[in-house]
């Protein structure tokens, strides 16, 4: 892919245009030489500055351009080039105000920030195709150019422009076969009035009340994503050449950090466009370093090209205030980010800015551009990474899968696991990421690996699993709740949780037991729920035998009331696992039963994590999914897969300040160099120690 062969990459976004006079004249190629000397592969350059090269219509300048290309070419250095449409130029502001995009309010946005626009404007595309289409034109012929990235963490900047909504008016009219009956039907717009008598007369949607309306518009607007980087992606091919890599930059839902999956774009269908998954991810630092953010970001990443390596584009070196790595720290969260399957990672950015926005969202090297220890560790994990590029980078085939959906995060956003109405409205509260959180951090202190799949994945990709997770799929079409049940009465290992099953794709609520179409298999079904105040659970059985004296029985959030259903599909009896301890509500909180030569097993109330990681981890056993990782667990993170020679490798990541002492339960080749000398064999029952903030790489694993 680079053209190099057994060489992950390594590097950072590079801006030759924000480099002050200064910096001194020598600048551009001190940071070259401290780039090689820090094991660096590749840079990104040009996104975000569109109006430097492209001053004026027509008119384009490539000075910074062309200084940084040949400044990595004389220095072996690869090349990405970002389109430029995340941040447009003052003249086309200026001389075209409507491509900015219209808030629900109904107000334009001011020029300032960077994705305030209206990213289906014309104005906007056609300037932006030509600014497109000269940039790869002129860098694609050079030889260290490897790749491209379309736009920057594009999402549909909630806006609400006049012609989004007729657009969507159009993609209505399609979806309906032109029926305003269906979809009177399909929305339930009878209700206060909302009943729409002709297309003319289509309100707009900006104060909608209609949750299944609502839900269709965000719908759309992600599919608008989809369509704007295959746009993009056709412009790129009519320049590129065979060998150069077609990229993005996804991210996730912000909370200060990347926490969840991204509610403003369908990752899985805009990956289409791409020749190589990319990712931006950022994790919280210091003292609250987990591997968690990157672990569930990186399995996302590698599963929207089914099992791909994908690429960092983006993630942090020093970051903002709270990120600055402790020593140790910046080396561990590159190993992290390979153990997910990275084919490598990239810096934002190489040096930090001296004015503007992101003045202190520093880079590798702080404004002074002195070597400092950040970089320094930098240069460690660089050639390490050069040494054992085959030994390091790694495939996966994992035997669950966690299921995500776009329709339902934005369902959860109308009515809300809290409430029951809309979030904001609501004053907040959990969202759908929050349940995903709740599964992926409980399977990923199990040391049990998953894979994040679409919840249209079609039966055959989900037989590939022992076991499969819904986290609060609250809505869902018929044939999703099919492969399910198909799934399961195959030999599939289910776990749904409470708000799952509860509508359809229109986000109608189905008109019989929660989980629609599961619950004949559970033998359980809901129609009341409640929030949890004062309610306990009372562990049962199997689950009883595995939680120890203090384990947190309390409930947050919801509970649901399950009760038997009229006829339960053949099968064996319900095996509850946790009933609830109030002096009003009772029955089953936590069940399972067999079905066919699987399982279906449900949480009906949000349990502590203690509980969740004890249900998973019997799941995971009758699924027959545990291994030696499992033994580890508490003790180390473990992450595992086959590396490019075709050995098995295991990733052992301490997130912690102190030494981790640990007796191996399998043999293999230490690659680093952690116990001792890079290369030299340990035994299974041998005593090792990884450091704090360290990491041990075994290769050719063996129990």
């Amino acid at each position: 892919m680079t053209g190099h062969t057994q060489r992950l990459i390594f590097g950072a976004a590079y801006y030759d245009e924000y480099t002050p006079a200064s910096a001194g004249p020598d600048r551009l190629e001190r940071d070259m030489q401290m780039m090689v000397d820090a094991g660096f592969t590749t840079i990104r350059i040009a996104e975000f500055t569109w109006g430097t090269w492209n001053p004026a219509p027509g008119i384009f300048d490539w000075h910074h351009i062309d200084r940084a290309i040949d400044a990595a070419a004389a220095h072996s250095l690869d090349v990405i080039i970002g389109t430029p449409t995340a941040a447009v130029p003052t003249w086309l502001a200026a001389r075209h105000p409507e491509i900015m995009g219209v808030s629900a309010s109904g107000q334009p946005n001011q020029y300032g920030p960077r994705q305030n626009m209206d990213i289906t404007a014309p104005a906007y595309r056609y300037y932006g195709e030509q600014a497109i289409r000269a940039l790869v034109e002129h860098t694609a012929p050079r030889a260290n150019v490897v790749g491209f990235q379309l736009d920057n963490e594009t999402k549909y900047y909630d806006a609400y422009n006049p012609d989004i909504q007729r657009a969507f008016i159009d993609w209505l009219k399609a979806r309906f076969n032109g029926d305003l009956d269906a979809l009177n039907a399909a929305y339930g717009l009878n209700y206060w009035a909302n009943r729409v008598g002709a297309w003319e007369e289509f309100p707009d949607v900006s104060a909608t009340i209609n949750g299944s309306l609502g839900a269709a518009f965000d719908e759309f607007r992600r599919s608008l994503v989809t369509d704007f980087l295959a746009w993009q992606r056709a412009i790129v091919d009519d320049y590129r050449r065979e060998d150069q890599f077609v990229t993005h930059n996804f991210d996730y839902e912000w909370r200060g950090h990347s926490f969840g999956i991204q509610g403003a774009v369908d990752h899985f269908t805009a990956a289409d466009a791409l020749t190589l998954a990319g990712v931006d991810i950022y994790h919280p630092g210091e003292d609250r370093l987990t591997g968690k953010e990157i672990a569930f970001g990186g399995d996302i990443s590698r599963c929207l090209k089914d099992g791909a390596p994908y690429l960092v584009l983006e993630t942090q070196a020093q970051g903002q205030m709270g990120w600055l790595p402790y020593p140790g720290q910046l080396r561990l969260q590159g190993y992290s980010h390979l153990a997910s399957g990275a084919l490598g990672l990239m810096y934002w950015h190489w040096g930090s800015t001296h004015n503007a926005f992101e003045t202190y969202w520093k880079g590798l090297l702080s404004q002074d551009y002195s070597p400092n220890p950040t970089y320094r560790e930098a240069c460690v994990l660089g050639q390490e990474m050069r040494e054992h590029a085959a030994s390091l980078s790694l495939t996966k085939t994992n035997r669950i899968a966690i299921m995500v959906s776009n329709e339902a995060y934005t369902a959860l956003e109308w009515f809300s696991i809290a409430s029951g109405f809309p979030r904001t409205y609501a004053g907040g509260g959990v969202n759908y990421n929050d349940v995903f959180r709740w599964v992926y951090d409980a399977l990923f202190d199990l040391n049990l690996e998953a894979d994040v799949v679409p919840a249209d994945t079609p039966l055959e990709r989900l037989e590939r699993y022992d076991a499969l997770i819904t986290p609060a799929l609250y809505a869902a079409p018929q044939t999703t709740i099919d492969t399910l049940r198909a799934y399961t009465t195959g030999g599939g290992h289910l776990v749904t949780t409470f708000r799952t099953a509860v509508a359809d794709e229109n986000v109608q609520v189905w008109a019989d037991r929660q989980p629609h179409g599961l619950s004949g298999l559970l033998g359980l079904g809901t129609d009341q729920f409640t929030t949890p105040d004062g309610v306990r659970l009372a562990p049962v059985g199997a689950l009883a035998e595995r939680l120890g004296q203090g384990t947190d029985l309390g409930l947050s959030h919801v509970l649901e009331l399950l009760t038997p259903v009229e006829a339960p599909e053949a099968g064996s009896d319900v095996e509850v696992l946790a009933t609830y301890d109030h002096h009003a509500w009772s029955g089953p909180a936590i069940a399972t039963r067999s079905v066919g030569a699987g399982t279906i097993t449900h949480l009906g109330a949000w349990a502590s994590a203690e509980v969740l990681r004890a249900v998973l981890a019997l799941v995971a056993e009758r699924a027959g999914v545990t291994d030696w990782a499992g033994d580890l667990a508490g003790t180390i993170t473990v992450r595992k897969g086959v590396n490019a020679v075709d050995n098995p490798l295991a990733y052992l990541l301490n997130y912690s300040k102190d030494d981790v002492e640990l007796t191996l339960p399998v043999s293999g080749t230490d690659v680093l160099g952690t116990t001792g000398q890079a290369g030299s064999a340990l035994a299974a029952g041998q005593t090792v120690t990884v450091p704090a903030w360290g990491v041990l790489v075994l290769e050719g694993t063996r129990a």
